[in-house]
């Protein structure tokens, strides 16, 4: 008989991590699970069956606790980093998100090199689909390579990518990044946050279900797993049944309750019109080609199945469609006019950062309609090999294997970014070893060609986020006026002549933050 695998699973109390842990479980013959859970009453009590399972080991602390970290790491085969603060807590802690999210990752990397054998462990690290920002139509399909674009205001992916840029940087010999996009889940519908009305109607975005993920963290620790898998960057998805529109979601999610439409609760002039985050993958089957985590459940079927897990009281409260007009002039309105978050709060306000942001000036937001019959509803086709798809290009040779790119490969790649590769040939050891690049605007640093061509990453030092004091600023105007690369996911939704507020001058909007 095989000896069983040890796994480190983070983030088992959440959404994703709790159904990989339950996956687990259905397979404790083949696997010891180790978790770290924040000591809290919730935390027992849902994990109380589990105190006594000698398939399960309990460690309780948190992701800042590098001590509860290595005690984790220590004797595990395999690190699956789901954990970390998330939206919407993400969004009103900020600071605490950032300096958290990237700790962990820094406990892990470190852990992971404190053993034995660090080579032995393979190290499974979660990103987010937010790393590379709003990708609407006619930009929607999407590749990792992509360039790094996080939305302005979205310090969750802010710390993600500098979180996986800290694992694809290590140095360790096993590690991944799979970017997880929006989790299909029971009871999704308790997210009722005024962030809601941040997504745009027009919107994209390919979903994946909470039991696929769940499937895709057992499968990533099968034997089956080759050599080649490792040190890349994946996208996260349930493939082409679970590709839809933001409207799309919206009316299988209430339709499925028995709300019908969603025109009957919100008001289009609610939502905005970008600076949200979504794409469609070009190259979703990748990860599946190597990992098997799909169910293929017809999307609409997966809804229904929705309905039987939501808490009764959802039931009750939207089985009846005449409360759907009292919901939306009541609740949903309420929402949308939320000090500090609520769209409709930062139009009455004439908030003028958030406005420029999210819906490029009044004048733009003043032309949509306040009707859905006015309103012009775009769902885009859906297959990838649809004439009108259109894959952004990364500046070098893609169809070169890794061990074929050469330090002339990275300065064309430079160059396309507006900047230099300033390694020479002895400094160019391998494609994941980091070297000297410098930027269009003078900037160098240090960073892998595998980050850089493979992860769509660039300059650190023009990252949007200084978590020390305090400052967020996106100057993505000016950097898609010298960065070719990423023009190419700015200008299809960005006017060239725009002159965005938030460019301007370091983001005012702290007032509303609780850290």
């Amino acid at each position: 008989m095989a000896q069983k695998k040890t796994v480190f699973l983070t983030g088992a109390s959440g959404n994703m991590g709790y159904q990989s842990f339950l996956e687990f479980m259905k397979h404790k013959d083949k696997f010891n699970v180790v978790v770290l859970l924040r000591d809290s009453e919730k935390n027992r009590k849902k994990f109380a069956a589990y105190l006594n399972d000698p398939s399960v080991r309990i460690v309780w602390g948190d992701l800042k606790d590098y001590d509860a970290i290595e005690k984790c790491v220590s004797g595990s085969d395999y690190v699956l980093h789901v954990g970390g603060m998330v939206s919407p807590s993400a969004d009103y802690y900020p600071t605490k998100t950032i300096v958290t999210n990237t700790t962990a990752a820094r406990n892990i990397v470190n852990a992971v090199k404190a053993q034995p054998n660090p080579d032995a462990i393979k190290v499974v690290y979660i990103g987010t689909v937010a790393e590379t920002g709003d990708r609407n139509a006619p930009i929607h399909w999407a590749r990792t390579g992509d360039p790094i674009k996080i939305s302005i205001y979205d310090h969750y992916a802010c710390s993600k990518v500098l979180a996986e840029e800290i694992f694809a940087d290590s140095g360790l010999k096993y590690w991944v990044s799979c970017r997880q996009s929006g989790i299909l889940y029971a009871n999704i519908l308790k997210n009722m946050d005024p962030i809601m009305f941040h997504v745009p109607v027009n919107g994209v975005l390919e979903w994946a279900t909470v039991e696929d993920s769940a499937r895709l963290m057992v499968n990533i620790c099968g034997d089956d797993i080759p050599e080649e898998f490792w040190r890349r960057f994946y996208n996260i998805g349930s493939g082409e049944e679970y590709r839809l529109t933001n409207f799309e979601f919206e009316e299988l999610l209430l339709g499925t309750l028995g709300l019908g439409s969603s025109k009957k609760l919100f008001q289009p002039n609610w939502f905005t019109t970008r600076n949200f985050h979504g794409q469609w993958y070009y190259d979703g089957d990748e990860l599946e080609k190597y990992c098997h985590f799909r169910a293929n459940v017809p999307v609409k079927d997966y809804f229904k199945s929705l309905m039987n897990q939501v808490e009764p009281y959802f039931k009750l409260a939207f089985l009846a469609k005449p409360i759907a007009g009292l919901l939306r002039n009541t609740f949903m309105k309420k929402l949308a006019n939320t000090e500090i978050y609520g769209t409709q709060w930062w139009i009455k306000n004439q908030i003028p950062e958030r406005i420029s942001a999210y819906y490029g000036s009044m004048e733009e937001y003043n032309a949509i309609p306040e009707k859905w019959e006015d309103f012009k509803i775009v769902i885009p086709s859906k297959k990838t090999t649809a004439s009108d798809v259109v894959v952004l290009d990364h500046g070098y040779d893609e169809s070169k294997a890794v061990e074929d790119i050469t330090l002339e490969d990275l300065k064309k790649a430079a160059a396309f970014r507006g900047g230099e590769c300033l390694a020479t040939e002895e400094e160019y050891v391998d494609f994941y070893t980091p070297i000297k690049w410098k930027s269009a605007r003078g900037n160098e640093f240090m960073m892998s060609a595998n980050l850089v061509l493979k992860g769509g990453h660039w300059c650190p030092q023009e990252f949007p986020t200084d978590c020390e004091g305090k400052k967020f600023y996106w100057d993505y105007d000016k950097e898609a006026s010298i960065n070719p690369f990423f023009a190419q996911v700015w200008y299809p939704l960005h006017d060239k002549s725009e002159n965005n507020v938030y460019t301007e001058a370091i983001f005012k909007g702290f007032e509303g933050f609780k850290d």
